[in-house]
C-alpha cells in the first residue's frame, strides 16, 4: 500500500518483478518490465518484508529506473522484488488538513488522527491554461516598507527571497505570513508551508511563530527535515502545492505558499542526476533544472472566473552569497522578481536587511496606484530608488577621495542614504500600513531640495506638503 496521505490506484494485475539488476545511490534498475510508465509509483519489498515506496524516473525499453524515497540501503538484489502500481503518486487534499503537520510525502506526523481528505490529486499538478490565467493585480500588504513601498507583492505572484546562509529569511517570511493572512479576500486565507531539508530547529521556529501569529489553525505544514530521506525533498514542494491548489482553485481561498529552502531541493535534484550518470550542466546541476524549477514556480497564479489565488514565497540560500549561482540565477528568470537580503545591512543591525537596489517586483505596477495603494506610489518609489542609488555611489566615492571633496548637495544625498536605511528599511518590531510607508517616504525625499523632485506639482502639493524636513 502507498504511504498514508498518498494514493496510487493499483492495476488489476500487479506482478512482482524480481529482476533488480543494480542499485546506485537512491536509484534501482529493474529489468524485463512490461507496461510500465514514467512517473508511476512503485512498491519495493525488501528481504525482510520491509516495504518502501518509490517512483519511476525513466523507462528504456524493458528496463525501468526507480527512485526509492527511503533510500536503497539494506536491499539485496536477489531477494528484493518490485511491484508497479500503474498510477502516478497522489496526495490527499481538503480543508481538514488545515492545522496539521505532514511529512514530505503527505503522511501525518503530528500524532493526530488521520485527516478526512476530499480528493486525491496528482502531486505533479496541472499547468494553468494561459487562456484562463488572470493577471495578478491585487495589492498584498506585508507591513514591511521595503516591500510594500518599493517591491510590492501582488496576490498570485511568485516572489523569491534570496539570502545568504545565516541571514534572517525565515523571520522575514513569517512576518509576511502574519500580515498577508490579515488581508485575505472573501473566501478566507490559508498558509501552506513546504519545508525542504530544513533543520529541526528551523521547523520548530516556524511552528512556534505561526502559533504566536494565530495562523497555525489556517496552515498546513509539509516538513521534510534534514535527516529525512533526501528524495522526499523532490516530493515535498509538489505535495504542498497540490494541497494549496485545492484550497485556492476549488474552495476559493487566498493561499500563501512558502517553500524553503529551494537550495536543498536543487541539491537533491543534482544527487539524483549524478546517480543516473547524466551529463552535468553548470556546477554539476542537471541541464533540465530550469524546466524542473519552472514546474514548481509556475503553479502560482490566479484563474479567471475563480475567486481564489495561489501566491508563492520561495526562500533560497545563495551559496557563497553569489546571486549568479545557477539556483538563484534560474529562479530569477522564472519568477516575477526577487527580494535580496544584505549581509552588510544585517551586520549593521538593519532589520529586515533588505537590499532594495537589486530587489525587484515585476508585478508592482499592476498592484499599486489610485484605488489600490495611492496615486503617488509609483513616482515616490522611483525617487527613493534614484536618491538612494546616488547616495550609494557617493559612499563609494568617499572611500576613494574622502568626504571633503563632496559638494553641499552631495552631502545631502549621503545623509539621505543613511536615513533611508535607518528609518525606512529598518523596522524591527513594527508593521506599517501602506499610508505610513508612503508618508515616511515623503518625509525622506523632502530632505532634498525641491529642484531634485521630478514629479508633477499637483502630486507634490497633494501628498508631499509644502515644506522640506530640515533634519
Amino acid at each position: 500500500m502507498p504511504p498514508e496521505g498518498t494514493v496510487a490506484a493499483p492495476r488489476l494485475y500487479t506482478p512482482d518483478y524480481r529482476t533488480v539488476s543494480a542499485v546506485t545511490g537512491p536509484l534501482m534498475f529493474v529489468e524485463r518490465v512490461r507496461g510500465v510508465s514514467y512517473g508511476e509509483t512503485v512498491e519495493v519489498i525488501g528481504p525482510s518484508g520491509e516495504r518502501r515506496h518509490g517512483q519511476v524516473m525513466e523507462v528504456d525499453g524493458d528496463r525501468a529506473v526507480v527512485q526509492v524515497f527511503a533510500g536503497t540501503r539494506g536491499l539485496d538484489l536477489a531477494e528484493t522484488h518490485v511491484r508497479f502500481s500503474g498510477d502516478v503518486l497522489r496526495v490527499g487534499v481538503g480543508v481538514d488538513l488545515l492545522g496539521r503537520v505532514l511529512d514530505g510525502a503527505g503522511r501525518v506526523i503530528d500524532g493526530g488522527p488521520p485527516p478526512f481528505t476530499e480528493a486525491q490529486r496528482d502531486v505533479n499538478g496541472l499547468p494553468i491554461n494561459p487562456a484562463v490565467r488572470d493577471n495578478p493585480s491585487e495589492f498584498v500588504a506585508t507591513g514591511i516598507s521595503a516591500i510594500d513601498g518599493l517591491n510590492t507583492l501582488v496576490r498570485g505572484q511568485k516572489l523569491p527571497i534570496f539570502g545568504g546562509f545565516g541571514l534572517p529569511a525565515d523571520d522575514l517570511a513569517v512576518r509576511i505570513v502574519r500580515a498577508a493572512t490579515r488581508t485575505a479576500g472573501p473566501g478566507g486565507s490559508a498558509v501552506v508551508f513546504g519545508a525542504i531539508g530544513i533543520t529541526h530547529r528551523a521547523a520548530s521556529f516556524f511552528r512556534r511563530r505561526l502559533d504566536e501569529a494565530g495562523a497555525m489553525e489556517r496552515s498546513i505544514l509539509f516538513l521534510n527535515l534534514a535527516d529525512d530521506p533526501a528524495l522526499e525533498r523532490l516530493l515535498a514542494p509538489r505535495a504542498a502545492l497540490t494541497a494549496a491548489e485545492h484550497l485556492a482553485f476549488d474552495l476559493g481561498m487566498d493561499v500563501l505558499v512558502i517553500l524553503t529552502d529551494m537550495t536543498n531541493y536543487c541539491e537533491a535534484l543534482r544527487e539524483v542526476a549524478t546517480a543516473r550518470e547524466e551529463v552535468p550542466g553548470r556546477r554539476g546541476y542537471p541541464g533540465y533544472m530550469y524546466s524542473d524549477l519552472a514546474s514548481i514556480y509556475e503553479r502560482a497564479g490566479r484563474i479567471r472566473g475563480l475567486a481564489g489565488s495561489l501566491t508563492e514565497l520561495v526562500i533560497l540560500s545563495m551559496p557563497d552569497d553569489d546571486i549568479t549561482h545557477p539556483i538563484p540565477d534560474l529562479t530569477g528568470y522564472i519568477t516575477e522578481g526577487q527580494i535580496v537580503l544584505s549581509r552588510d545591512l544585517n551586520r549593521r543591525g538593519v532589520d529586515p536587511p533588505i537590499e532594495v537596489l537589486p530587489s525587484l517586483s515585476r508585478l508592482m505596477n499592476a498592484g499599486i496606484g489610485e484605488g489600490k495603494t495611492r496615486a503617488d506610489h509609483r513616482a515616490l518609489a522611483d525617487h527613493l530608488y534614484a536618491f538612494y542609488a546616488r547616495g550609494q555611489d557617493l559612499r563609494r566615492l568617499v572611500a576613494i577621495v574622502g568626504e571633503g571633496a563632496l559638494s553641499d548637495l552631495d552631502r545631502v544625498y549621503l545623509a539621505f542614504a543613511d536615513r533611508f536605511e535607518r528609518e525606512f528599511v529598518n523596522q524591527p518590531n513594527e508593521d506599517r500600513t501602506i499610508e505610513e510607508t508612503l508618508d515616511l517616504a515623503w518625509r525622506l525625499v523632502r530632505t532634498l531640495p525641491d529642484r531634485e523632485l521630478r514629479m508633477p506639482g499637483d502630486v507634490i502639493r497633494r501628498f508631499g506638503g509644502t515644506g522640506a524636513d530640515p533634519a
